[in-house]
């Protein structure tokens, strides 16, 4: 049986901008920064929100080791597109969470709109992945 989900990969094209983005904007923590020389001298990072200790992001930059070259370009290009998948976040109030990520810098593609589920708000991260807030019903 499953139990829960602790880890999903972000892929982003830098790593440092990244980690700006996800702790200073979004107000996450950084979990771990270690980088593995048996690996290439590949960097481990992971951030997460400060209310689940036990969920973080890995913010990987494709590429070896993770990917080869092709793999890593495809992935670049349908990154910047918006098109890899997104991450969806709650909040008790989508307009005031819209309004103090807005104050930080984040920069949104849809304003905080009613929908049949509640309220939804969207944005993208620096290297185009769609991040969502939503208020449920």
């Amino acid at each position: 049986m499953i139990g829960k989900l602790t880890q999903a990969t972000i892929w982003v094209h830098d790593q440092d901008e990244a980690l700006e983005f996800y702790t200073k904007k979004l107000g996450m923590k950084v979990r771990e920064d270690v980088t593995v020389a048996e690996m290439g001298n590949y960097r481990w990072l992971t951030v997460g929100p400060a209310t689940q200790p036990d969920v973080s992001f890995i913010l990987t930059i494709p590429g070896p080791p993770v990917v080869d070259g092709d793999t890593a370009r495809q992935l670049r290009d349908f990154i910047a597109q918006g098109i890899i998948g997104s991450l969806h976040f709650a909040t008790d109030d989508c307009r005031a969470t819209y309004q103090e990520l807005e104050g930080r810098g984040v920069e949104f593609i849809m304003e905080p709109t009613e929908m049949p589920y509640g309220i939804d708000a969207q944005f993208h991260d620096p290297s185009g992945n769609k991040l969502r807030i939503t208020q449920a019903k």
